[in-house]
């Protein structure tokens, strides 16, 4: 019987492992998306799907962000590894600040929860998330071969059309903001989700907290 219980623990350290890895960058153990599950966010799946329907002229838009933003596009080969340098910059500068870093593919996800975001049924940013962002545009304005689509969520108090509306807000507060910090407008998309992608339970005041969020896609602008 202890051999038994000996032999499931080591598969189940084994199984763990798999689904960690180390950053080397950061000392931070990083748990796959799909140890994760769906508790990730919207994610960048949300964005992709709402973005064609929004612009239609996908390489205009890229045209008109490139000059604004006086850059040229990324080559394919380099991708990986210009969102791999992103990635790990904004996982040291947002070490213990409460945002969650994910990367899907070639695109990141940070993720801001309402604990230090938003209070319910307002769009004001709080002081600490203000410190918050500003550490994120120092990495935004580093790296500008990116779209950055800011979207707002919810959770489920109030009708659907207020909080579509109060998600909206929450978007462009903090797009603005990005803006205010001299990241180039035409780079931001601000989009409001309402309370259609939870990522907790609507039940509890932490789960709510956790769906009153704001989440940053930055997708990379290829050739």
């Amino acid at each position: 019987m202890r051999k038994t219980i000996i032999a499931i623990c080591a598969i189940s350290i084994l199984v763990l492992s798999g689904c960690q890895t180390f950053d080397p960058y950061t000392g931070e153990q990083k748990t796959s998306a799909t140890a994760k599950g769906a508790g990730i966010g919207a994610g960048v799946g949300a964005v992709l799907a709402y973005l064609p329907n929004h612009h239609k002229d996908s390489k205009l838009r890229k045209r008109k962000i490139l000059q604004a933003a006086g850059i040229g596009a990324i080559a394919g080969g380099g991708v990986g590894y210009y969102m791999d340098s992103q990635e790990a910059k904004l996982r040291k500068i947002l070490r213990d600040s409460g945002v969650s870093v994910v990367r899907e593919g070639d695109n990141i996800n940070l993720i801001m929860p309402g604990n230090i975001t938003f209070a319910s049924g307002g769009h004001q940013l709080s002081t600490d998330f203000l410190q918050v962002l500003d550490s994120v545009v120092l990495v935004l304005n580093e790296y500008k071969n990116t779209i950055i689509v800011v979207a707002g969520h919810t959770d489920s108090q109030g009708s659907n059309s207020s909080n579509q509306a109060l998600s909206e807000r929450r978007a462009t507060t903090v797009s603005n903001y990005l803006m205010s910090k001299q990241v180039t407008n035409a780079r931001i998309e601000s989009i409001g989700f309402g309370e259609l992608h939870p990522i907790d339970d609507n039940s509890t005041d932490a789960g709510r907290s956790q769906n009153r969020r704001v989440e940053l896609s930055l997708l990379p602008i290829t050739e």
